[in-house]
C-alpha cells in the first residue's frame, strides 16, 4: 500500500515538473518574440553610416555589411538585402518577415518619419509627405487673410539677405547673391503681415517718447549736446529736436531694460551724417553686447563682429519726415549671417534692449517698442509697389536673369511675372480697402492689369496652350512653361481686385473668368497619378516631367480648395481631394 502511494506521488511530481518546464519555455518564447518586435521597430536607430560597396554605388545611407545570415538570442537574423541587383544593405529577418532600416526607406521612397513620445509611450510616426493641407474655414475674403499667409515669415528666410532699412521690404538673394528687390517676395511680405494683423492679438506697445509729455523719456545728454521738445510746423505736433556737435564723441541716449518687445518704430528727420544705435544684450551672457547701427547711407547691410550696420537712405533737413519700422532681432540675425556666423536663429527670450543713442542732429517722434507692427510693414510693401511700378507697362520688373530650364531661353533682367503681378494686385486691393479708398493704391492696381493682355513673347505674361487656351505665365519663357501655382496666384490677385473695386476693374473680372476656364481645361494635365507636376515642360520641351516637391504639391491642393469656395465646380474639389490622397501614399488605379 505504501509502495503504491509512493508510486503515485512520484508520478504527480513528474507531471508537475513537465507542466512547469512547458510554461517556462512558452513564457520565454513570448518574451523573446516581444523583445524582437520592439527591436525591429527601432530600425531607424540602426547604425546606417554611408558606405560604398564594391561596384561603387552609394548605399543611400545604409551600411552594406556581410552578416552571413548570423543570428542571436533576440529572435531575429541579420541578413543582406540586395537592392535591384545593384548594392546591398543590412536587414533583419524574423520568421517570414524582413525589416529594412527606415533611414534607407526614407531616402529610397522619399517618405518621412520620426520617433515621438506621448505620455511615456514611444511610437514611430510615418508620413508620406512633409507638407500641410489648409482647409478653408469659409468663403475666401479678398479683404481678409490671404490664403494661409499668416503662417509665413518671409523676412527670416535664408534667401532674404535683410529687410532694407531705406525701403522697408526684403532684399532677395534667390537668384543673385548680391541682393535685389524681388516683387513677388515683397508682395508676400506684405500679404503675410496683413494676414498676421488679422489673426494675431493686438500688439503690446511701450511708448518711449512722443514729445508731448516732458518727463516721458529721460535722455542722457553729454556736455555740449542738446535735447529739446519743439512744435514742428510740418507735422503740427511736438517733436524731439537733438543736436550733438562733432566735438562731442558720445550721443544723446536712453538707458533701457526692455525685454520681449523687439519691434522698433519711430518718425524721424535726420541731418546728413547722422545716425542712431540700438544696443541689445544677451540675458544669459551679460558681457555679450550687440549694436545695431542705422546710418544715413544707401548701404544695404554690413557687419563686423558685434556691430551690424543698416542704411536708412539719404538724410538732410530738406528730406521729408519718414517712419521707420524695424524688427531688431531679424536685423541682428541677418547681420550675423552676413558674417557667415552660425545661422542658429537668436531666441527673443534670451535678448533685451538696454540702450538707444542718437548721433548728429535731427528730429524724432513717436519712439516705440512693441511686439509687432504688422500694418506698418504691410504698408511698406504696398508703398514700395506704388513707387517702383513701371508707369509705361504697369509691370513690376524682375531685375535679374532667370534660367528656368536648359532648353528654354533665359529670362533677361526686366521680365514680368504673372505671379508677381497677381500678388501685387492682392496687396494693393487690400491697401485700397484698408486705407478707406485711397486711389493711389487702386490706380496702381488697375495699371498692373496691362501685362495680362500682352503676349509673353512681347514682354507681357500671356501665353497660349496649343494656340487657343490663354495662360498667365509666372515665368514667361520661350517656349511657354505653364507653371501651375504661379497661374493660380495670378487668378487670386485678379479676383481680389474685381471684388474690392468691381466698378473700376471690369477688366480684372474678365481676366479672372478667362483664367478659370483655362485652369479647368488644363488642370488634369498636372496629375501624375501619385503627385503633380510643377509645370508642363514635359509637353512644351518633350523632356521628363518636372515633378512638384511636396510643398508645391500641397500649395496646389490649398489653392484648389480656396478656389472651390469661389467657384463650386466639382472638378476643383474632386481633384483637390484626390491630390490630398497622394500625400498619404494613395495612387491612381492600375490598368
Amino acid at each position: 500500500m505504501i509502495r503504491m502511494n509512493l508510486k503515485v506521488l512520484v508520478l504527480l511530481l513528474c507531471a508537475a515538473v513537465l507542466v512547469t518546464l512547458s510554461l517556462w519555455t512558452r513564457c520565454g518564447e513570448v518574451m523573446l518574440a516581444s523583445k524582437s518586435r520592439r527591436i525591429s521597430g527601432q530600425a531607424a536607430d540602426w547604425d546606417t553610416g554611408n558606405k560604398k560597396v564594391a561596384n561603387g554605388q552609394d548605399t543611400h545611407g545604409a551600411e552594406a555589411v556581410d552578416h552571413g545570415g548570423s543570428s542571436d538570442l533576440q529572435g531575429y537574423e541579420e541578413i543582406d538585402c540586395h537592392i535591384n541587383g545593384e548594392y546591398s544593405i543590412g536587414c533583419r529577418k524574423e520568421g517570414g518577415e524582413i525589416y529594412l532600416p527606415f533611414s534607407f526607406l526614407h531616402k529610397y521612397f522619399e517618405v518621412y518619419g520620426k520617433l515621438a513620445t506621448y505620455d511615456g509611450y514611444e511610437r514611430f510616426e510615418w508620413s508620406h509627405s512633409y507638407s500641410k493641407v489648409y482647409y478653408p474655414k469659409g468663403k475666401y475674403d479678398s479683404r481678409g487673410v490671404f490664403m494661409y499667409f499668416e503662417n509665413y515669415n518671409v523676412e527670416v528666410r535664408d534667401r532674404v539677405k535683410c529687410v532694407s532699412a531705406s525701403e522697408g521690404v526684403p532684399v532677395s538673394t534667390q537668384w543673385e547673391s548680391q541682393g535685389y528687390y524681388y516683387p513677388t517676395q515683397i508682395a508676400q511680405f506684405g500679404l503675410s503681415h496683413y494676414s498676421k494683423n488679422l489673426t494675431e492679438p493686438e500688439p503690446r506697445r511701450t511708448l518711449l517718447e512722443d514729445a508731448e509729455r516732458d518727463l516721458l523719456a529721460h535722455w542722457v545728454v553729454p556736455n555740449g549736446a542738446s535735447v529739446s521738445r519743439i512744435l514742428d510746423s510740418y507735422t503740427g505736433s511736438h517733436v524731439v529736436q537733438f543736436s550733438i556737435p562733432d566735438s562731442v564723441t558720445s550721443g544723446v541716449s536712453l538707458k533701457l531694460d526692455h525685454v520681449l518687445d523687439f519691434v522698433l518704430s519711430l518718425n524721424f528727420r535726420l541731418a546728413v551724417n547722422s545716425s542712431f544705435t540700438v544696443v541689445l544684450q544677451s540675458r544669459e551672457k551679460r558681457d555679450q553686447i550687440f549694436q545695431l547701427h542705422y546710418i544715413c547711407s544707401d548701404l544695404t547691410i554690413s557687419a563686423q563682429d558685434q556691430h551690424v550696420y543698416h542704411g536708412i537712405g539719404r538724410c538732410g533737413h530738406t528730406q521729408p519726415w519718414r517712419k521707420l519700422t524695424r524688427d531688431l532681432v531679424v536685423d541682428l540675425h541677418k547681420g550675423l549671417v552676413y558674417q557667415n556666423k552660425p545661422k542658429r536663429k537668436l531666441s527673443r527670450s534670451k535678448l533685451k534692449v538696454i540702450g538707444l543713442t542718437f548721433h548728429g542732429s535731427g528730429h524724432l517722434d513717436n519712439l516705440t517698442l512693441s511686439t509687432s507692427e504688422h500694418l506698418s510693414q504691410f504698408y511698406d510693401a504696398a508703398q514700395w509697389l506704388v513707387r517702383h511700378q513701371d508707369s509705361s507697362t504697369g509691370g513690376w520688373p524682375n531685375p535679374v536673369r532667370r534660367r528656368v530650364a536648359p532648353a528654354m531661353a533665359d529670362l533677361e533682367p526686366g521680365w514680368y511675372s504673372a505671379m508677381g503681378q497677381g500678388h501685387a494686385l492682392s496687396v494693393l486691393a487690400r491697401a485700397y480697402h484698408h486705407s478707406g479708398g485711397d486711389n493711389l493704391y487702386l490706380n496702381s492696381a488697375l495699371a498692373g492689369l496691362r501685362p495680362f493682355d500682352v503676349a509673353s513673347s512681347n514682354g507681357g505674361v500671356l501665353a497660349s496652350f496649343l494656340g487657343r487656351i490663354p495662360w498667365y505665365e509666372e515665368y514667361p519663357t520661350q517656349p511657354a512653361s505653364f507653371v501651375l501655382n504661379g497661374f493660380i496666384y495670378a487668378l487670386l490677385g485678379l479676383y481680389d481686385l474685381s471684388v474690392v473695386a468691381p466698378s473700376a476693374s471690369q477688366q480684372a473680372t474678365q481676366l479672372f473668368r478667362q483664367g478659370m476656364v483655362s485652369l479647368k481645361q488644363l488642370l488634369l494635365l498636372y496629375d501624375t497619378g501619385s503627385g503633380t507636376t510643377y509645370d508642363l515642360r514635359h509637353f512644351t520641351l518633350g523632356t521628363a516631367p518636372n515633378l512638384a516637391r511636396w510643398d508645391y504639391h500641397a500649395t496646389h491642393v490649398n489653392q484648389l480648395l480656396l478656389l472651390a469656395t469661389i467657384d463650386h465646380d466639382p472638378l476643383l474639389t474632386a481633384t483637390a481631394e484626390r491630390w490630398i490622397g497622394y500625400m498619404s501614399g494613395k495612387r491612381a488605379a492600375h490598368n
